[in-house]
Formats: C-alpha cells, sequence, structure tokens
C-alpha cells in the first residue's frame, strides 16, 4: 500500500471539502470522509474512553456530529483536525456524563477504566504495553490527551493545539510532565 505525502494529503483534503460543499456529492463524499478518518478516530478515542463499545458509540457520535455540523466547517483547520476536535470533546463528555450519572468518586471511575483495560477483550499486548496504558491512567486527563496524541497519534504540537484548542507551550509542558511520571510508574525511575 502507498504511503501518502503531506501534499497528497492537502490535495485529497481539498477535493474532499469541495464536494461536501455540494449537496448532489455530499453523502458520498461523507462516506469517503469516515472511511479515511474512522480508524484513526477510533483508537484515539479508544486510548480515552477505554472500553471498545464506548469507543464505538463516541466514534458513532463523532460522525453524527460532524454530518449535522458539516455546514459550519469554515475549513480554518484541516477536516481531520476539526474531526479529532469533535471526538476529543465527545470523548470527554462521555466520561464526564459517566462520571455524574455513576455520582462516583473519580477513583472508582479510574478503577472501572483499569479493570476494563486489563479484562477487556479487545486489548492485547505485551506487559509493558499493558504497563503504559496502566501508566496513562494514572495521569491527568489534559496530560493523557497531549500525551496519547504527541506518543500514539504521531501528531505535531501545532496539530494538538488546533484539536484541543490550546497554546503549544502549554502542551509542551503537559507532555513534559508525563513522560517523567510514565517512566516511574514503567521503571521506577524518572525519566528524561
Amino acid at each position: 500500500m502507498k504511503r501518502l505525502t503531506s501534499e497528497m494529503v492537502v490535495e485529497q483534503e481539498k477535493n474532499l471539502l469541495e464536494r461536501l460543499r455540494q449537496p448532489a456529492h455530499r453523502e458520498q463524499a461523507f462516506g469517503e470522509l469516515v472511511r479515511l478518518h474512522q480508524k484513526s478516530l477510533y483508537y484515539h478515542i479508544r486510548r480515552i474512553v477505554i472500553s471498545h463499545d464506548d469507543a464505538d458509540d463516541v466514534l458513532q457520535n463523532t460522525f453524527l456530529k460532524a454530518w449535522r455540523n458539516l455546514h459550519n466547517f469554515r475549513a480554518d483547520s484541516a477536516i481531520k483536525t476539526w474531526l479529532y476536535r469533535i471526538a476529543t470533546n465527545e470523548s470527554l463528555t462521555f466520561i464526564n456524563r459517566r462520571k455524574k450519572m455513576e455520582q462516583r468518586e473519580v477513583k472508582d471511575v479510574e478503577n472501572d477504566l483499569r479493570h476494563s483495560l486489563e479484562n477487556g477483550p479487545y486489548i492485547s499486548g505485551d506487559e509493558i504495553q499493558m504497563k503504559l496504558q496502566r501508566a496513562l491512567l494514572t495521569l491527568p486527563d489534559r496530560q493523557k490527551l497531549v500525551f496519547n496524541m504527541r506518543y500514539f497519534d504521531e501528531m505535531k504540537y501545532d496539530e494538538i493545539s488546533a484539536v484541543l484548542e490550546v497554546s503549544v507551550g502549554s502542551l509542551k509542558a503537559s507532555y513534559h510532565h508525563a513522560v517523567p511520571q510514565i517512566g516511574f510508574y514503567l521503571f521506577g525511575c524518572m525519566m528524561v
């Protein structure tokens, strides 16, 4: 499979956006948009909500919200950035709603997430990968989001900044605070 260059992706997005704005081509173009981004968005959401079933629900909500708000997309950012922003907000809303509905302590919800991670049928990986996922659950929400986007999604700070609408400096600080905490959790010592 041929890897797309950044120029090819920009051209593809421009073409897709053009067709999304044409009523006669909107549904077909949106189908392409879903196929193009659903896998990366699924894993982004999954790292936030942990559960496969919850990630599927949030992903569906993400695409529904994107479809309903296509007319609001001003193309100030890339379509991918816009979708990640929606997915991140939907994921955080889902977690906050769960916390409120269950009216439980944050630690109890974190324990449930940890249990879901360890016993979920859709998680595979070696011991170090499982330890990394457990370490991520110990981070504050902002650090966890930034680490996931930077490490797993391989996003640049300016892309993350556009998604989270936070300054690059703040994101770098969050990431650089997260790394030693993860290192300490994984190896019992600070990573630099």
